[in-house]
């Protein structure tokens, strides 16, 4: 039986755990509260981030790095990519050097702008060869209660990322291998500043015309920026450019659309994060992409956009100056894309 580790108990990290104790792994959650996992452990629950969802009783969740990781063939990371960094720091000494890392994290690291495969790389020199991401259109409390979803698996080596799609493949969850690293995580990065784009426009209270239209340019805006970056133009109208797109755009579950329609709203940005229970990846990465957009030249007028509301310098309701021009320079920003609107 392969024994996995999950670093993280928040609604994905504990979600992702339940996925591979039903893929038939052996299963522990590293948890940073020991209320959390004890509520694990004596209830089978999670009810700060998982309420009414029943965990597998054989689901083991501990505060020790070394209970948790020392005998791990697979180790996946779910823990907010601001802090990634910080936890290797914490965790390296427990690491097994034959393990396999899986990052289910989807976000770039301020500063160094590094995608989180990237930041395993640089501070604990993992070999690549053993080291994966995982991506998709996976909303947490609905593949909690089992409702089928699907994912991608990458690794520069496709037979690894084949192994691990085998190990996390259940009756539910099913996994699909690939070799493009970068364009599975960009598309699990970027998807997040359109459902933000998304969520501003639920919030100023347009409609399903808007919304596609955002969703569409949207894609055609964040395939252009993943393969100027290295991704595969296939990779970002599957499972981890498409297919996450459409569910963090559509669902009210999203974290990254619940904070862009609370912005939408007229909530200040430092309320909307105050409110969020968790993380929405996309409000840390909106800069770091516009900063490696400038430096490789690709125009990125949604994400502008999303990044003057963030800044408090535009209204919400002007965010569709992309599809519906208003001036000369919104113009020339709508007309940076591959559709013309003259």
């Amino acid at each position: 039986m392969t024994r996995a580790a999950v670093v993280g108990a928040g609604s994905w990290g504990t979600t992702f755990a339940k996925v591979l104790v039903d893929a038939g792994c052996e299963t522990t959650v590293l948890a940073r509260r020991t209320e959390v996992a004890e509520q694990i452990n004596g209830q089978h629950r999670n009810e700060q981030y998982l309420p009414e969802v029943a965990l597998p009783e054989s689901l083991h969740a501990t505060v020790d790095p070394h209970d948790a990781l020392t005998h791990s063939d697979l180790v996946f990371l779910s823990v907010p990519s601001q802090q990634l960094r910080g936890s290797l720091s914490a965790l390296r000494a427990n690491l097994p050097s034959d393990a396999v890392l899986v990052s289910l994290i989807k976000g770039l690291e301020r500063g160094s702008m590094l995608r989180m495969s990237e930041v395993l790389v640089s501070e604990i020199d993992w070999d690549i060869g053993r080291l994966g991401v995982l991506s998709g259109p996976n909303i947490a409390r609905e593949l909690a209660a089992e409702e089928p979803a699907a994912a991608a698996v990458a690794s520069a080596d496709l037979g690894l990322a084949e192994w691990v799609a085998q190990q996390v493949t259940n009756r539910y969850f099913s996994a699909f291998a690939n070799d493009d690293v970068a364009g599975t995580e960009y598309g699990g990065v970027l998807k997040n500043l359109i459902a933000l784009a998304v969520g501003i426009v639920t919030g100023v209270g347009y409609g399903e015309n808007t919304k596609a239209a955002i969703i569409t340019r949207g894609l055609e805006e964040i395939s252009r920026f993943a393969v100027a970056l290295g991704g595969h133009p296939e990779t970002l109208v599957g499972l981890a450019g498409l297919g996450d797109l459409i569910a963090t755009c559509e669902s009210p579950l999203s974290r990254n659309h619940t904070a862009g329609r609370l912005l939408g709203q007229g909530h200040p940005l430092d309320e909307v994060v105050h409110r969020m229970q968790q993380t929405a990846e996309g409000i840390g990465s909106v800069r770091p992409v516009l900063d490696l957009a400038r430096e490789h030249g690709v125009e990125m007028p949604i994400v502008t956009q999303v990044a003057q509301v963030l800044d408090g310098r535009m209204n919400p309701a002007d965010l569709t100056v992309h599809i519906t021009p208003r001036n000369e320079e919104a113009l020339a920003d709508a007309t940076a894309g591959g559709d013309s609107i003259r």
